[in-house]
């Protein structure tokens, strides 16, 4: 496990913070200085973290709410671009970061399996060989061909989950998705991770499951304060997290 599929090289990253203008006079006889102010003004979210993950390494991220897990996915995706520092990917990234991210709430979830699954690099006719597999595994039953803003958030996670649990990953970006859904579903998708690791596919897991981190993680990072707390093996830095 010795070849790197994702490194990251003393990232920093930070979002704007927007106050509350208090006096619109003072705010007009000022505007320069006001101006300078509102976009000096930023939220670090990381600072100079470093980290890497081998290729067939399953990764886990821990950490509480706001320390830049998902942030962190985002860059490795791409959606996001560090300030400084460097971040470099080797291979093809499948994410699943958000609830419905691509898809459109007033088409079928038929229809949006397939924009989903072109979105993630599939061809169309890829996706509609693959398509029964993938409501089969879904669950959805008739609600397959009912439009999206009908489907309840787990509706949505299934929809989620099941496009990417039928694509041919080379890194897989997984945040929270198995928090949601009913236990079955849950257990479903923790079987097919698995089975991803097993075919040696390289990944990235943020959740606040302990146990489905110990179960699916080889080593975990720890977040905390902008910084990388820890990084070892799972079981390791889960037992520090937890006596913290």
């Amino acid at each position: 496990m010795s070849e790197k599929a994702i490194v990251f090289d003393r990232v920093s990253k930070s979002y704007p913070r927007y106050h509350q203008i208090m006096g619109i006079k003072n705010f007009l006889f000022h505007l320069p200085t006001a101006i300078r102010s509102l976009k000096n003004a930023r939220y670090e979210v990381l600072n100079g973290i470093s980290f890497e993950v081998y290729r067939g390494e399953s990764f886990g991220i821990i950490g509480r709410n706001g320390v830049g897990k998902s942030t962190t996915l985002g860059l490795i995706a791409g959606v996001l671009r560090p300030d400084s520092g460097r971040v470099i990917v080797n291979g093809r990234i499948s994410p699943l970061l958000e609830l419905g991210g691509g898809f459109h709430p007033e088409l079928t979830g038929r229809e949006n399996i397939i924009l989903n699954g072109v979105l993630l690099g599939m061809t169309r006719a890829e996706v509609l060989k693959r398509m029964d597999e993938i409501i089969e595994f879904s669950e959805l039953g008739e609600f397959i061909d009912q439009p999206l803003r009908t489907y309840s958030s787990g509706m949505y996670a299934r929809l989620g989950f099941s496009v990417i649990a039928h694509l041919d990953p080379e890194i897989l970006l997984i945040d929270e998705v198995l928090a949601v859904g009913d236990i079955g579903f849950q257990k479903k998708c923790l079987d097919k991770m698995l089975g991803f690791k097993r075919m040696g596919v390289t990944i990235v897991f943020v959740s606040h499951s302990m146990g489905d981190i110990e179960k699916i993680c080889d080593r975990v990072m720890w977040l905390e304060d902008k910084r990388v707390r820890e990084v070892n093996e799972s079981k390791k830095v889960i037992t520090d997290y937890i006596n913290r």
